[in-house]
């Protein structure tokens, strides 16, 4: 016999979890639709100790914890403090906090993060449409939403404020996870950032932890009770989609370029690396700018990559400036300090003695297409041409812990006359095209003069992942079309 305690987000109780509890319990399973304290005073310890006193009055031999968005936490904490009790925390369209995290990183509305950095009285519950502002409203009824509105209760600030305190001990227990897609990434999106990203998403490769996908939103447990039942159940019995990491490192950080690239000599200066060519004279400079995010400590950083090193060698050989960056953009709430470094870099790069100033290009990749925003919105004159390949355009689901300013889709409203050179991959991250296809919608509303250079049957990080003749035709055009906007008259 298997007992569920169902955990819900915000502003919910148990109630939100009723049909879900039905069929787990028509299943032969035990369901506890948790109700967690909502007096102002409490916290998130508070929900902790209730769940960790439930813990100890269930008599079921396997103990499923199941938390919804923030229902995470107080899952994860006592989940460590109980490990010995719990077979399995499910993770239902929520974020993956850390020690010393509060939930209110992974909220994804900025105007209440705002708030709660300096109100701490209850945070009143969103109504109707405002629901939204915390996850996909896709597949509720009027009757969902009717319910959500009729039954929720403030949230407590102390809940989303308060860290998240875990020990080793909750590392000791499996956990899966059902990613709702039109909420958030799919597991493909997980396993990029499993392979590049930060050092914590590592722990999710191999047999503790297990993925399912559900085409529902943020609500799946109103939405699709039955797919969600019956994803509860085959999680509770070890079964879902394991990610493994394969090779030690991702493709990019070891083959060599995929045109041929000279040796040529670079100059290091901060976090900027500059390929000058032999030739005389100032030239026209491009900077790489890479995605994200990425693993502080990993080695080599991405300007060491091959990847990037054969961008720049390979313009430099054409008779122009190439320029690498590493910015620190290593999680999703750090766009502002990578924004900040990227601009230090472009000083020093247009104040270089080999490179003109009034004749800038910036190539952005991935995740760092975000970045674009700033460029888009007031484009400088000296910047002729900004390149985008394989970008993420506005904030996907499940990115909305992002600045607002940082969306290029808004800030082509500023663009003007800036050249835009987009590489679009055929074979893209779902979540990650439907930003391009909002960001080429926008630039034809704007009148954006944008070249799209095509790899149909590409994958995301195509140059790296498929050595064809299509994609190092797919790369010699869009560095052409790139050098033709950075050298051209004026």
């Amino acid at each position: 016999m298997t007992a569920f305690v169902l955990v819900g987000g915000a502003f919910t109780g148990g109630w939100v979890w009723d049909g879900v509890a039905e069929r787990l319990r028509e299943a032969g399973a035990t369901a506890h639709p948790v109700t967690l304290d909502v007096d102002p005073e409490a916290g998130l310890g508070t929900h902790i100790g209730e769940l960790t006193a439930l813990l100890d009055r269930i008599d079921e031999p396997e103990v499923v914890l199941v938390g919804h968005d923030y229902g995470i936490h107080p899952v994860l904490g006592a989940a460590g403090l109980r490990a010995d009790r719990v077979s399995r925390v499910v993770y239902v369209a929520a974020g993956l906090p850390s020690d010393g995290d509060p939930a209110l990183l992974l909220v994804r509305d900025e105007a209440v993060r705002d708030r709660l950095g300096h109100d701490t009285s209850p945070l009143p519950p969103p109504r109707g449409a405002e629901w939204s502002r915390w996850g996909s409203l896709d597949g509720l009824s009027a009757e969902d939403l009717e319910r959500l509105d009729r039954l929720a209760a403030p949230q407590p600030a102390g809940t989303l404020t308060e860290p998240l305190r875990l020990g080793d001990e909750v590392e000791r227990v499996p956990a899966a996870a059902v990613m709702c897609t039109a909420d958030g990434p799919g597991v493909d999106v997980v396993e990029m950032l499993v392979r590049t990203g930060p050092p914590h998403l590592r722990k999710l490769a191999g047999p503790g932890y297990a993925f399912f996908e559900l085409a529902a939103g943020h609500w799946p447990m109103l939405s699709h009770p039955a797919e969600l039942t019956g994803l509860l159940l085959r999680a509770a019995a070890g079964e879902g989609q394991r990610i493994t990491l394969g090779e030690d490192q991702p493709s990019y950080e070891r083959q060599e370029f995929l045109l041929p690239t000279p040796e040529v000599p670079h100059e290091r200066h901060g976090r900027l690396d500059v390929y000058a060519p032999d030739a005389e004279g100032r030239r026209p400079a491009v900077l790489f700018v890479h995605g994200g995010p990425v693993d502080a400590d990993r080695v080599p950083t991405p300007r060491d990559t091959p990847f990037y090193r054969g961008y720049a060698r390979h313009l430099a050989a054409l008779g122009v400036v190439g320029a690498t960056v590493d910015h620190r953009l290593y999680a999703l709430t750090d766009y502002a300090r990578a924004a900040g470094d990227i601009s230090e870099a472009l000083r020093r790069l247009r104040a270089h003695p080999r490179v003109d100033p009034d004749r800038i290009a910036v190539w952005i990749f991935s995740g760092g297409g975000l970045l674009a925003a700033h460029w888009l919105a007031e484009p400088p004159p000296w910047l002729r041409c900004l390149a985008l390949s394989y970008p993420v355009l506005a904030a996907p689901p499940g990115w909305e812990t992002v600045e607002s300013r940082f969306r290029p889709v808004d800030a082509l409203a500023g663009a003007g006359t800036l050249p835009v050179v987009l590489v679009r991959a055929g074979r893209e991250h779902p979540a990650f095209a439907a930003t391009v296809e909002a960001f080429l919608a926008a630039a034809g509303k704007h009148g954006t003069d944008v070249e799209i250079v095509d790899v149909p049957d590409g994958r995301h990080g195509f140059e790296a992942l498929d050595r064809t003749d299509a994609s190092r035709d797919a790369v010699a055009r869009s560095v052409r079309a790139v050098l033709d906007r950075v050298t051209g008259a004026e």
